[in-house]
């Protein structure tokens, strides 16, 4: 982490002296244009101011006109070039302290995204090597534990078969939420269609009906038909995150409600539950990567990853949508979804 701190504050450094070179050589080439060109107008202006002298009767012999208004001129012009000399001096010195405030700030405000994103890469990575070693792990000393043991025989070597396979289907799952991820932060695949709303909430709800019925759940719903511009399998993927989520946290014998209606031209949609809600001092974490939902949901354990919130952001942020969240502890959550909506 030190490392990459001082990498990107070397970067800075660097591209700030590339802006000031480009700003100085551009002030310099224009202060030596402006001394040349100013510099010749001077001089044509005295050598006409002293051709004029020159006609004019001078009643004083002791000043010659041909020799002293040339040392006047001349003393006139080294004066003048002189007094410019300063000022462009002054001048560039000043563009010399404006770029390099100026190109520290331009080249820090650069470089912050591309930190960011090497700071998020650092964290996912870490995480995601975190996660993947914990069933490795696992399986790793059962398999030690067993192979040492004299007394294994078929029904504890098909038990460890069984939980060996238990931690490989965790490890399919990571790896499968991963590559999903990865792949709803690309929008280089995606290929939109007019979709009608409500078949999506239908279908996402279909997939998560067994679970609501294993705890009594009941569903109330009022859906307007509405249309939007998306890509159908991730929008389903979406709504099944967040209604698998409603689910969850859900104590049996609930109502969950869904609303689907068009406000101001935007296709809304919320979730609501009656729950246990989310602490506010973890509401603005939620959708972080690895994010463990029981960490402010106490009363309930559940298994996971902490990543279906992050991939539904990442489909909502796919479609130009917005997301937002409001819960309360021991009264529930409402998830708001908003997209642009389709004239019929």
């Amino acid at each position: 982490m030190n490392n990459m701190i001082s990498i990107f504050k070397s970067a800075s450094f660097k591209l700030t002296l590339f802006y000031v070179l480009i700003a100085m050589i551009i002030s310099v080439s224009f202060s030596i244009a402006i001394y040349n060109i100013s510099s010749r107008e001077l001089e044509r202006g005295f050598n006409r101011q002293a051709r004029v002298l020159r006609d004019v009767p001078v009643p004083d012999r002791t000043f010659n006109p041909a020799t002293d208004l040339d040392d006047i001129r001349l003393q006139q012009i080294n004066e003048s070039n002189h007094r410019l000399e300063n000022n462009l001096f002054l001048f560039n010195l000043l563009v010399l302290v404006l770029s390099s405030t100026a190109g520290y700030f331009l080249a820090r405000r650069s470089l912050r995204p591309i930190e960011e994103a090497m700071e998020a890469q650092n964290r996912f990575t870490a995480d995601a090597s975190h996660e993947l070693r914990t069933p490795i792990t696992a399986m790793r000393t059962e398999i030690e534990v067993s192979l040492r043991d004299k007394n294994l025989n078929l029904e504890n070597a098909k038990m460890l078969l069984q939980s060996n396979l238990e931690e490989t289907s965790k490890l399919e799952s990571l790896s499968n939420a991963l590559l999903k991820l990865a792949r709803y932060q690309d929008d280089a695949w995606k290929t939109f269609s007019k979709i009608n709303l409500s078949d999506i909430i239908i279908s996402a709800f279909e997939k998560v009906e067994s679970l609501a019925a294993e705890k009594s759940i009941e569903f109330e719903n009022e859906i307007e038909e509405i249309s939007i511009s998306g890509d159908k399998d991730s929008l389903i993927e979406l709504f099944v995150i967040l209604l698998d989520n409603a689910i969850k946290y859900s104590p049996c014998k609930s109502k969950i409600r869904i609303d689907v209606h068009k406000t101001d031209g935007r296709a809304v949609v919320k979730i609501l539950d009656h729950g246990i809600g989310i602490k506010a001092s973890d509401l603005p974490h939620i959708f972080e990567r690895f994010y463990r939902a029981d960490h402010s949901r106490t009363k309930i354990k559940v298994s996971g990853y902490g990543l279906g919130l992050s991939i539904a952001k990442s489909i909502i942020a796919l479609h130009n949508g917005t997301i937002s969240v409001a819960s309360k502890p021991g009264k529930g959550t409402q998830f708001l979804v908003q997209f642009a909506s389709l004239k019929k």
